[in-house]
């Protein structure tokens, strides 16, 4: 047998061939977002959807296309679609976070998302950005290098998109509304997916907020790209992926011909609750019968944290002349976020308080108007560029919580100037309960220089920071209580959102913008808004 590629993606999810045909510099695709009947787990329900698929359509392009996708709402929801991890240089309208970069698209409306993949290739992918629906509005996007560039790797014989994500019997927005309304932590899900299928469960005959692994009955893993980025070849039987996080793996089929269980379990090394089931999936052989008894695979306890630091710790840009790593030297901007969860007061909750999540003490309100909008046109009173460069009040992050959990609230952006260099320390805390963070940048790629456990020191630490050949991405995981440092170039002007990838975690308010301002002229000024721009 020949090797095969697998893409694996959390939280989106579909399986293609890639088409012969992949070669025009514009490619145009219209999304109708519709309401559709889905079975899984034994019931059935109505979701929203695009095209009336679960997950949606594969964006296929090459490095360099321009990509137009026409968004029709013919749902009852606001909806807005997110090309996560796409750079968009200049092209922040297009970028898609609710009320960050533009208003939603309303029942009725559509909106052409348009912009350019410049300096990618790899696996991205997209999906809803408002509330939670995009536990079922998700698909991939392929980007094939320029025609005539060759891989950095052997050429595989076949390419297959996996994508992981969660599934909930129960309707997902009537599940954020009720924990909203009681100020308890939400339902966890009631299967993870493959493809979007759970595979055998337990009594039924047939992820949005969980870390998970991906392990392959009796075969290795070469991972060589990560976040539409080359790596240096990493081998290992265990890939693990935190919700937007994406990988591309080689895979030798080299073993004897039957069928080898794809298996994606849980990761979670701390007390917080997590959907706990196993999903299911098959790798067979050409001439094996599709129920011939498959090879098992033993998945990683749910608290592996020496796997996850093992897959970390390989991860390394590939850094060669034609794809080098622009890490940065020095830093413009030296900034400390503290991150975690507290509790405020809420006089209507179960409990008479509410859990939410924050950086730097600030629990992140979106506003009414985009943060876009208000940045270009100037308006006033939408936000305030005061958000702390460190936590307010400094405290053993790691150690005994203090004994006020309660943050404050505020649409608070940090501004940054034109091309300048940052480097962000994201600390976890033990607040309530420490949790390990998939933190997620828009507008930018970014390196991660650093992680340790505890406490980031700021004498001793950076002295190990790789600075040479650091993973490229554009969603990490912060460990359970420890750090991680990421440095980047503020060379894309725009409004750009942070915020922890776990859907719950970003509902609570751990979230935050980076305001970069226009450079000079207008090729390093943002585009005008497009006339069809969602109004609220």
């Amino acid at each position: 047998m020949g090797d095969s590629r697998f893409r694996s993606m959390l939280l989106l999810v579909i399986v293609v061939l890639v088409p012969a045909s992949v070669h025009s510099a514009v490619r145009k695709y219209t999304f109708n977002v519709v309401s559709t009947n889905t079975t899984r787990l034994c019931s059935s329900k109505s979701v929203v959807s695009i095209n009336g698929k679960v997950p949606g359509p594969t964006l296929y392009a090459r490095e360099g296309d321009n990509v137009l996708v026409r968004v029709h709402n013919h749902v009852p929801n606001n909806i807005t679609i997110h090309w996560h991890g796409v750079r968009q240089l200049r092209t922040g309208w297009s970028d898609g976070p609710a009320y960050v970069t533009q208003c939603p698209i309303q029942s009725g409306q559509s909106f052409l998302y348009n912009f350019t993949l410049t300096g990618q290739r790899g696996t991205l992918l997209w999906h809803a950005h408002i509330s939670w629906l995009r536990a079922t509005v998700y698909g991939a996007i392929v980007i094939l290098p320029k025609k005539g560039v060759p891989y950095p790797f052997p050429k595989p014989d076949g390419e297959k998109v996996i994508v992981l994500g969660e599934w909930w019997r129960a309707d997902v927005e009537s599940v954020v509304k009720q924990a909203t309304m009681t100020g308890l932590p939400p339902n966890i899900s009631d299967s993870h997916t493959i493809n979007g299928h759970p595979g055998p469960v337990a009594g039924c005959p047939s992820s949005v907020n969980d870390e998970l692994f991906l392990k392959i009955a009796g075969h290795k893993l070469t991972v060589v790209e990560t976040d539409a980025a080359y790596t240096k070849p990493f081998t290992t039987d265990t890939i693990f992926l935190g919700p937007g996080q994406t990988t591309n793996a080689l895979l030798t089929a080299d073993q004897t011909a039957g069928k080898y269980t794809i298996a994606v379990s849980p990761f979670m090394d701390t007390v917080v609750p997590v959907d706990n089931v196993t999903a299911v999936g098959f790798l067979r052989y050409k001439g094996i019968q599709p129920f011939s008894p498959p090879h098992l695979t033993a998945t990683p306890p749910i608290n592996a944290t020496a796997v996850t630091a093992a897959f970390a710790s390989g991860l390394r840009s590939l850094n060669s002349p034609n794809y080098p790593a622009a890490v940065p030297q020095t830093v413009d901007h030296s900034l400390l976020f503290a991150i975690g969860v507290g509790v405020n007061p809420c006089p209507t909750c179960v409990n008479g308080t509410k859990t939410v999540a924050d950086i730097n003490n600030v629990s992140f309100v979106l506003p009414t108007v985009a943060l876009l909008q208000a940045h270009y046109f100037k308006l006033q009173g939408i936000f305030t560029d005061d958000f702390p460069a460190n936590p307010p009040s400094p405290y053993n992050y790691t150690g005994n919580p203090p004994a006020n959990l309660q943050t404050t609230n505020g649409t608070k952006v940090y501004r940054l100037g034109f091309n300048e260099t940052v480097e962000v320390v994201l600390q976890g805390t033990s607040l309530i309960a420490p949790e390990s963070h998939p933190i997620h940048l828009h507008g930018f790629n970014f390196f991660v220089v650093g992680k340790g456990l505890g406490n980031f020191d700021k004498g001793k630490d950076p002295s190990s920071f790789n600075l040479v050949d650091p993973v490229e991405r554009n969603t990490m995981s912060v460990p359970t209580a420890g750090w991680t440092a990421i440095r980047f170039r503020a060379d894309n002007p725009g409004v750009w959102f942070l915020h922890c990838h776990l859907e719950v975690h970003t509902t609570w308010g751990l979230k935050m913008a980076f305001v970069v301002e226009n450079g000079k002229g207008p090729n390093e000024s943002i585009l005008p808004p497009p006339p069809d721009l969602p109004q609220c």
